[in-house]
């Protein structure tokens, strides 16, 4: 995964990507359930400009907290 700081609150995860090896084994969404964690410790906000990322936070309310 890639990111990019958007100030010093906010980080934009622009890119998210996993060996073709590990697909479907849901290490897409430990990267992006890590970053959550990470801005919820910090009290950040995240962007997510990446599909993959933004799919995740559209499936899961639980984490919308975080988002940006």
């Amino acid at each position: 995964m890639t990111y990019t700081w958007a100030g010093d609150h906010r980080f934009i995860i622009d890119h998210t990507e996993v060996d073709p090896a590990f697909g479907g084994k849901g290490v897409g969404k430990k990267l992006v359930m890590t970053a959550v964690a990470f801005a919820r410790d910090h009290h950040l906000k995240i962007i997510p400009l990446c599909p993959f990322a933004k799919s995740t936070f559209e499936k899961n309310q639980d984490i919308k907290d975080v988002l940006a």
